[in-house]
């Protein structure tokens, strides 16, 4: 996979770097917030090879990209330099000029709690398996709960949650656009010892003659959410009436001295009733019908994900590890629904006879068994539909077990087969149930899945035809007759361009050297204009111009790409007027290009001729090297 030219290829569909006012990834999707997503090209995202889906929901303009979100987020983040706000770069003012979209509450909320959350995950989740781990160390009696051991690797894993306000004033500085380090700062106030010696006297409080409510926020959610949310507007406050001349003292002592007084007297306080509040009334609704949250979530969270409304019941269960060391809001429905989705899409696996399905349903249901669900919902359940139908009743099912039996998940991991020492605490029955749930969740998803079936797409390779109206239909892309093998004969590629034929390794970027993106050759311009080498529909052709992909009537895919990071012309010196979806015919003139500029910006107009689909044709053969006219034959395909 090229993370690069994908990386290049998401930041042009979203509307430009300009167009991202902020920019997160979880485990398999970037989160962007856009400042007009009109400007999003949702269509073409989509159909860019790496991109699973494109879902708008929650406030954010999610595109999955599956495991690989982090190549791609560097990427990005590396084009958006200091010119656009992301959760790794972020300025002190706070401030954004861009328009805003109009969300409801709802989605206000839901985009509020993951965009707090995303940058705090990475640290829970490594604590949560650090519990995990420490859990199987003293059910097989390596470790000892009185061994010193045992409290040095208790406290790194519970050092996150203890501080969970800190980490999370981050996330909330980026969502509310202040002062990162204001944020902590405040969140440390709120967790600083001398508060707990207060506590611990048990003595009435008062500042300036009001009384403060003391309260213990070590692994508290809401109320620094809060106060992080109220902190922006002091910070902006702040900045209004601190003169210019001494606003790197005034500035930050205004924000101080006000938040965190707030933050203590009222804020806070007001903020553990309402975190108080919620967590009282799922352990009510938990004790009266202790099946129905599971079943609730187990069924439902397909559905969770896909509107981004899974986040909601997040700050419930991290309070409810904090407290209690244990939740039972999020593990036990989402245990059955993994599984579940798992289920389902490895009975496509096994059940489909289409090579490219089966290829993803069998690599993304091993990773939603493991935990990890997008690629397996996006890529092969939603899709299909009957299958996504059979993994929401399997989770069900799986999820009243889960509910009746009282299991709990006693760290903060994505559970799964992976995560299951997670379930392992102090009822040693707990992870018997587990099991079982999983069990339950496999097998009924499973069974129903093979039963009620699916709309299996077709692929004939069997029967010696190429399955390149598989990949289109699986792509949403039109399909065109393909020949069958009987049919085929020899083909060839004509130069596109006057200039110098030479091999692919002389190309100064190694995805096209190395044959990344598939067999071909290069040719050294002589002159600005490139042809086409076959006759064929043009199915793609990017906004900068550079490059066109051109699919022949015999199957043949062939990309042409224009110079080196020339994308990052943004269409300065190309010129054409073809678009996607027009048949052109061998030796019609698709772009203009001025080689001259391009090489004064400094790029390498050297420009690559890949056969993208190198599989259908085992044998590519290129002819010398040598100087070439257009239309004079430079690759030949069998």
């Amino acid at each position: 996979m090229d993370y690069r030219k994908l990386g290049q290829d998401i930041t042009e569909l979203v509307g430009k770097k300009d167009n991202i006012a902020r920019l997160t990834h979880c485990a398999t999707r970037l989160r962007f917030e856009l400042h007009d997503i009109s400007k999003a090209e949702t269509e073409k995202l989509k159909a860019l090879p790496g991109v699973i889906t494109v879902v708008n929901n929650g406030g954010q303009y999610q595109v999955v990209v599956g495991n690989e979100v982090q190549q791609v987020y560097r990427v990005i983040t590396q084009q958006m330099g200091s010119g656009t706000r992301s959760a790794d770069s972020r300025s002190d003012t706070g401030k954004n000029n861009g328009p805003k979209q109009k969300q409801s509450w709802i989605s206000r909320f839901i985009s509020v709690i993951s965009t707090t959350f995303t940058p705090v995950i990475p640290a829970i989740i490594g604590a949560g398996m650090i519990k995990a781990i420490l859990a199987v160390l003293v059910l097989t009696g390596l470790v000892t709960t009185e061994s010193q051991n045992y409290y040095i690797l208790n406290t790194i894993a519970d050092a996150a949650f203890y501080f969970m306000p800190i980490l999370l004033a981050y996330g909330a500085s980026i969502k509310f656009e202040t002062s990162p380090i204001l944020a902590m700062t405040v969140a440390g106030v709120l967790l600083h010892p001398g508060w707990s010696t207060l506590m611990a006297e048990g003595k009435d409080v008062f500042f300036i003659g009001v009384p403060v409510r003391l309260t213990d926020y070590a692994g508290s959610v809401l109320p620094i959410i809060i106060v992080v949310w109220l902190m922006s507007y002091i910070e902006r406050f702040a900045d209004r009436v601190s003169p210019s001349m001494i606003k790197f003292f005034t500035k930050p002592m205004i924000v101080l001295l006000i938040t965190a007084p707030l933050a203590l007297v009222a804020i806070g306080p007001f903020g553990t009733y309402l975190n108080d509040l919620v967590a009282m009334g799922a352990e009510a609704i938990n004790a009266r019908a202790s099946w129905l949250i599971p079943l609730l979530m187990g069924t439902l969270q397909p559905f969770l994900i896909v509107t981004g409304t899974a986040w909601a019941m997040t700050p419930i269960a991290t309070s409810q590890l904090t407290k209690n060391g244990y939740e039972m809001i999020n593990g036990p429905g989402m245990l059955a629904s993994n599984i579940a989705q798992g289920g389902a899409t490895l009975a496509v696996a096994l059940k489909t006879k289409n090579k490219k399905l089966k290829q993803l349903a069998a690599s993304s249901g091993f990773t939603a068994v493991l935990g990890i669900t997008e690629p397996s919902l996006y890529g092969v359940t939603l899709k299909l539909k009957k299958p996504l139908i059979a993994a929401m009743i399997g989770g069900g099912v799986a999820g009243i077990y889960a509910g009746l039996t009282g299991l709990v998940r006693y760290a903060f991991v994505s559970p799964g087969l992976a995560a299951l020492p997670a379930f392992i605490g102090s009822n040693p029955m707990n992870i018997v149930h587990a099991i079982i749930t999983c069990l339950i969740a496999f097998i009924v998803t499973f069974a129903l899945t093979w039963i009620i079936g699916f709309e299996d797409p077709v692929d004939d390779d069997e029967e010696g035809n190429a399955n390149v109206n598989d990949d289109k239909a699986l792509s949403g892309q039109p399909v065109q007759d393909v020949p069958s093998q009987n049919e085929l004969r020899p083909l060839t590629i004509a130069s596109p361009m006057q200039g110098e034929l030479v091999h692919l390794d002389r190309v100064p970027d190694d995805v096209f050297s190395l044959g990344l993106l598939g067999k071909g050759a290069a040719i050294i311009p002589a002159k600005g204009e490139l042809y086409a080498p076959i006759a064929g529909e043009v199915t793609a052709f990017m906004d900068s111009k550079h490059a066109v992909k051109l699919n022949g009537s015999n199957g043949e895919e062939v990309l042409i790409h224009i110079g080196v990071d020339t994308v990052n012309l943004k269409g300065r010196h190309f010129d054409s007027s073809i678009k996607v979806g027009d048949r052109v015919q061998q030796g019609d003139l698709l772009i203009s290009f001025d080689i001259d500029a391009i090489k004064a910006e400094g790029y390498e107009v050297i420009t690559p001729i890949i056969i993208a689909n190198s599989d259908r044709f085992p044998d590519i053969k290129l002819e010398k090297q040598r100087s070439v006219e257009v239309g004079a034959t430079i690759m030949h395909l069998s």
